[in-house]
């Protein structure tokens, strides 16, 4: 499993785009990894899923309200991953109004959460492999802060908790 200190693993993530510009088209593009975090502060979050009652009502919830907070902080984006297809991310962060706050970024084969060893099986239950939940801090695609939910809680990954974490980078 990724650590604190480790570098984000090269691929790619996907984000449906709603208005064309600044050389993306309208609808799903793909973001390499490593180009999209250099010489950034990010505040990632992942989830097993969209439209899914406590990442719904809670967890993208609590990061959409911190937004201008994590700003304030030095974070200059919030990402959301979620194993899911670009078109279902964008769907949710429509929902959830995140638009200008979040960016809902797809990890459709699930290639993102496999590579940093943050994975739920629910194989058994018939969603197949997931993202766990959890949250994570990065200065330039290295990790400074992690959070890893055990047992399906939602107790560490939250926005308070790694709001805090980005003001303690900050100071």
């Amino acid at each position: 499993m990724i650590k604190v200190g480790d570098k984000l693993p090269a691929g790619t993530l996907f984000e449906y785009i709603e208005v064309e510009g600044e050389g993306c088209s309208l609808g799903p593009n793909a973001f390499d990894i490593t180009k999209s975090t250099a010489g950034k502060t990010i505040a990632l979050f992942g989830l097993p899923g969209a439209f899914t009652p406590t990442c719904s009502a809670q967890h993208a919830p609590g990061y959409i309200a911190q937004a201008d907070a994590f700003k304030a902080a030095g974070v200059d984006e919030i990402w959301c991953v979620s194993v899911n297809d670009a078109f279902v991310m964008g769907a949710w962060g429509r929902d959830l109004k995140a638009a200008g706050k979040i960016r809902m970024m797809a990890d459709g084969s699930a290639d993102f959460a496999k590579a940093t060893g943050l994975t739920l099986d629910l194989t058994a239950k018939g969603l197949g492999l997931r993202s766990g939940r959890f949250s994570m801090l990065l200065k330039d695609g290295v990790v400074q802060a992690l959070n890893v939910e055990e047992g399906g809680g939602y107790k560490v990954s939250d926005a308070e908790t790694l709001l805090a974490q980005a003001r303690k980078l900050k100071a």
